[in-house]
């Protein structure tokens, strides 16, 4: 995903290591659905003490796919991706729309900002509770665009070249889907998907795109980079257990 394993856990999938690992291989691999939360710092603890702390000189590559004491770890689906700022950074919103635009960071910025406090859950089952997001909501953008009424989906481009993703319009107008400027209370650093990233607070992680470049309005959902290789197109968490609260405000 372009999600993190340094949100990693996040996003569920290991780091960047040349061909991507599906969902099953991956689970297959690690049994992290039977490890969850709990073990997870424990082993991250145990291999880095085994190995002097350089989890870098892991051989197993275990660590890379562990969440740190922060819950997060850097993953990326390219191979190298560039580095964007307030001068560089530039956000797109086109297709089946009246009025395309582009925003600076500068511009994102001077609008309305909200901020949610949410789970990040990753489709493996991590968890790193209570994280705060603060952006734009994506509807409001939505709204300056103009949305014409063949328009059914969204789909989200990143500068690193390679990721992508996709929302239904209704998904995409919830009151709980940002552009999101802010992680944690910081602004978002490159690592985390800065300086701009999607956050879908309601479904698994791997939705939330980092470096965030591009949101195309469509006539039809078009299936984002990790649903090409398997994943679930829809994504809410708890869909099994029935459990899908959308905020009224």
């Amino acid at each position: 995903m372009n999600e993190d394993v340094h949100e990693g856990v996040n996003d569920g999938h290991p780091p960047q290591r040349g061909t991507p690992v599906g969902r099953r291989v991956f689970l297959g691999t690690l049994g992290l659905g039977a490890l969850g939360v709990v073990a997870a710092p424990r082993l991250q603890r145990g291999l880095e003490g085994f190995l002097g702390g350089a989890a870098d000189k892991d051989p197993t590559g275990l660590t890379g796919l562990l969440p740190n004491g922060g819950g997060f770890r850097y993953y990326s689906v390219a191979s190298s991706v560039p580095r964007k700022n307030a001068d560089s950074y530039r956000l797109t919103i086109d297709g089946l729309v009246d009025r395309p635009t582009t925003y600076t960071l500068a511009d994102l910025k001077a609008l309305p900002q909200t901020r949610m406090v949410r789970d990040v859950q990753c489709v493996t089952g991590w968890r790193v509770p209570d994280t705060p997001f603060e952006g734009v909501r994506l509807s409001r953008l939505l709204d300056a665009a103009g949305v014409r009424p063949t328009a059914k989906a969204i789909r989200f481009t990143c500068f690193d070249g390679t990721y992508t993703e996709s929302l239904t319009l209704d998904q995409a107008r919830r009151a709980d889907v940002l552009v999101a400027l802010r992680m944690q209370d910081k602004d978002l650093g490159h690592s985390h998907g800065g300086p701009v990233r999607l956050y879908v607070a309601p479904m698994y992680f791997y939705k939330s795109a980092k470096w965030l470049s591009g949101i195309t309005v469509t006539d039809e959902v078009r299936p984002g980079y990790w649903e090409e290789r398997g994943y679930d197109v829809d994504a809410w968490v708890g869909r099994s257990n029935g459990r899908d609260d959308e905020p009224t405000s």
